[in-house]
């Protein structure tokens, strides 16, 4: 049974929505783009794409947490370094990919198939951070929660953002989301080492 004091204590709120934040920068990039593309979308249509990316954010890290735990045994004397490693090498990912050209952030995303495979792109990120949440004392379907709803508000509002502000805060918000990745690997690491 989960402490869920020692959770609150070495897990809390606060960090995981934080990591569900940075991790629905992509989503909220490509909505705000299709946002900027598509001044007359219906809030239907909004909704539907809204929900998309936050239905795969909430899978993605189940499915990581489920694949992670099956290696807890082998790696658990380091499991801090792999949490603070995957959570680097991810947040350096985001930085680099938010300084890459945006032209695929252009797709229109009304069609099912192509909804789907940006769904699912924009939430591998989710599914690493669940194999890093399985090394640690994290109750996995409240993060999963506040991944996949922070997901499908802030890709909402996105979309009328971008139909307000276009692309302009788009790159900005992924790195500033790689560099939160970063800082919470470095706080795991520097908790495990100074405790």
């Amino acid at each position: 049974m989960v402490n869920y004091i020692q959770y609150f204590l070495n897990v809390p709120f606060f960090r995981i929505f934080l990591i569900a934040i940075a991790l629905s920068f992509d989503a909220m990039a490509v909505a705000a783009a299709n946002g900027a593309h598509h001044h007359r979308m219906s809030i239907i249509k909004a909704l539907r794409i809204a929900l998309f990316f936050g239905l795969f954010q909430f899978l993605m890290p189940l499915v990581g947490w489920v694949l992670g735990t099956g290696l807890e045994q082998i790696i658990s004397k380091y499991d801090h370094w792999v949490a603070f490693i995957l959570l680097f090498i991810l947040g350096l990912k985001m930085i680099i990919e938010a300084l890459k050209p945006v032209d695929e952030k252009k797709i229109d995303i009304h069609n099912y198939k192509i909804l789907f495979l940006l769904s699912v792109a924009t939430s591998i990120d989710a599914l690493i951070v669940g194999m890093t949440f399985a090394l640690l004392p994290v109750n996995i379907w409240l993060s999963a929660l506040i991944i996949g709803t922070t997901t499908f508000i802030l890709s909402f509002l996105s979309i009328y953002v971008g139909k307000k502000c276009g692309e302009c805060w788009g790159k900005k918000a992924e790195v500033f989301g790689g560099f939160i990745l970063i800082l919470i690997g470095f706080e795991i690491l520097t908790t495990h080492l100074l405790s």
